[in-house]
């Protein structure tokens, strides 16, 4: 067990609270457990109420004191949050009869008043104590923050970001919730008098345990596990003339990046949304430019460092693809033989030859419609502002027209697929007579095939394993997609395997 991190806070008024408490929700998750400890008025249920709206995205959100009901519980976007007041407890045995002992998993446990059943309490939690700061002002509190057994690392880490904030100038910015995605990245906005910034709260860790010969998935498959990534492809797509947001501040070893805040107005509208043509039509052709650049392998990330970016090689596919069987599959009640998983991959192998062997370009991998932002006010190819692209890697250039032309989120009419398609060959054939459009569209079927038969398996996992269900709805769209791709000639044998052995997700 390790020992307890403790750090303080001086806290001016309620303003300054719900900046801590802002600070603190960009870190937490689902498990976590937050004690809130003082006299009475020294702000424990402000900070939890400031706490909970931020995390609703919010700022009007009723959050009564839980104090006769002990325990109100809200459906945040991010989690479920169990706001509970101890203060009418006599007995740790009454826990029991208002369901928080033992707590419920997959949820944060908020709890004032916890002096009143310390034995409850997990060992592994964050304590918040406040207490009165009367000769700072009528206002003033502080904050002693501790961190017991893993929760350590977390306010360890609160710690950090409040100095980084700090050295950045932005320490007493107003806060603002962004969504996040599927990554153990956080992000907000940050406003002051000069404008809106960027703060992205991106820690290092690997995605799953080391079981792909001795590496973890992100590993196996090139994924971003750090920052660093982040900052040497964004400065790349910059230097080339592409519109990715400038890095204004870094802590490179700690994960956390102020950045350029290119806005909230993207390339969809309507319920349920649609693509505009026009914003994917810039979309497109900001990709044939990309593609038309002669890019580098290496890129520069500090002074004394570079960045090699990774190659999209037949073992990263491979292992991607290979969600399917461990978790999708299962999902739909069908568990593969060995003799069906040996058939699986040879088959997937011998295909993946052909974009192995292609020409190389900057891949970043999920470039479509929730991260790409329309900036209106530039021109051309600079309105397409990137901003997602930490898992770059070398590969062939028909993997980002299919993360673009078939988005796993929304439903992109095959019209237009074909279209923007049609659209991306003119302009690669206008300057360089050696693009074979037959080629291609080939290499886009293989790609399609890979990256919907990846994302099936993902979104499976992102249900059982991270208590994600919301990315099940997007399964019948991305296999709507994949039997698109599996029309082509060059995959005839692979639409009779996946007929054959790969049940249709539930609509």
């Amino acid at each position: 067990m390790s020992a307890p991190t403790t750090f303080s806070v001086p806290l001016a008024n309620e303003t300054a609270t719900a900046q801590l408490m802002a600070d603190l929700a960009l870190l937490i998750g689902a498990g976590d457990t937050i004690t809130l400890s003082g006299d009475l008025g020294a702000g424990k249920t402000a900070s939890a109420r400031a706490l909970i709206r931020y995390l609703a995205g919010d700022d009007e959100l009723e959050v009564p004191s839980p104090t006769f009901t002990l325990a109100q519980s809200y459906e945040l976007p991010s989690f479920p949050l169990i706001h509970a007041d101890l203060y009418r407890i006599n007995d740790a045995s009454e826990l029991e009869e208002i369901g928080l002992s033992p707590l419920p998993d997959g949820i944060v446990a908020l709890i004032e008043w916890p002096e009143r059943a310390p034995d409850a309490l997990p060992a592994d939690r964050i304590d918040i104590a406040f207490s009165h700061r009367p000769a700072l002002g009528s206002t003033a509190r502080a904050a002693e923050i501790t961190g017991h057994g893993t929760s350590a690392a977390k306010v360890s880490r609160l710690k950090t970001l409040r100095q980084f904030l700090e050295l950045a100038g932005f320490l007493d910015a107003a806060r603002e919730r962004m969504p996040g995605d599927a990554s153990t990245r956080s992000y907000a906005r940050l406003r002051n008098d000069d404008g809106s910034v960027i703060l992205m709260n991106s820690p290092k860790r690997p995605d799953g345990a080391a079981i792909y010969n001795g590496r973890s998935y992100s590993a196996a498959v090139h994924l971003a596990e750090d920052v660093k990534p982040f900052v040497a492809i964004g400065n790349g797509l910059r230097k080339h003339g592409f519109s990715a947001p400038a890095i204004r501040h870094t802590h490179l070893d700690a994960g956390f990046l102020i950045t350029e805040d290119f806005g909230g107005v993207g390339v969809i509208e309507g319920d349920p949304p649609q693509p505009i043509a026009e914003r994917y039509e810039a979309a497109t052709d900001m990709l044939a430019a990309l593609h038309r650049e002669t890019l580098p392998e290496q890129l520069p990330l500090t002074q004394h460092s570079i960045y090699n970016i990774p190659v999209f090689d037949i073992d990263a596919w491979l292992i991607e693809i290979g969600l399917m069987l461990e978790w999708y599959m299962p999902d739909r009640g069908v568990t593969p033989s060995d003799e069906l998983r040996d058939e699986f991959f040879a088959m997937w192998r011998t295909l993946l030859e052909k974009p192995a062997a292609a020409p190389r370009t900057w891949v970043m991998r999920d470039f479509h419609s929730p991260n790409i932002i329309w900036l209106a006010e530039r021109t051309g190819i600079l309105r397409v502002g990137i901003i997602d692209f930490q898992d770059a890697v070398l590969g062939p250039a028909a993997y980002d027209m299919v993360s673009l032309l078939q988005d796993a989120r929304i439903d992109v009419p095959e019209q237009l697929e074909l279209s923007l398609l049609t659209r991306y060959i003119k302009a690669r054939r206008a300057t360089d007579d050696t693009f074979d459009p037959a080629a291609f569209a080939e290499l886009y079927a293989i790609m399609s095939a890979q990256r919907n038969t990846r994302l099936l398996g993902t979104f499976a996992r992102l249900n059982r394993r991270d208590g994600k269900p919301q990315y099940l709805k997007h399964q019948p769209r991305i296999w709507t997609y994949l039997n698109r791709s599996l029309a082509h000639p060059a995959l005839s044998g692979f639409r009779d395997w996946y007929q054959a052995h790969v049940p249709p997700p539930v609509r």
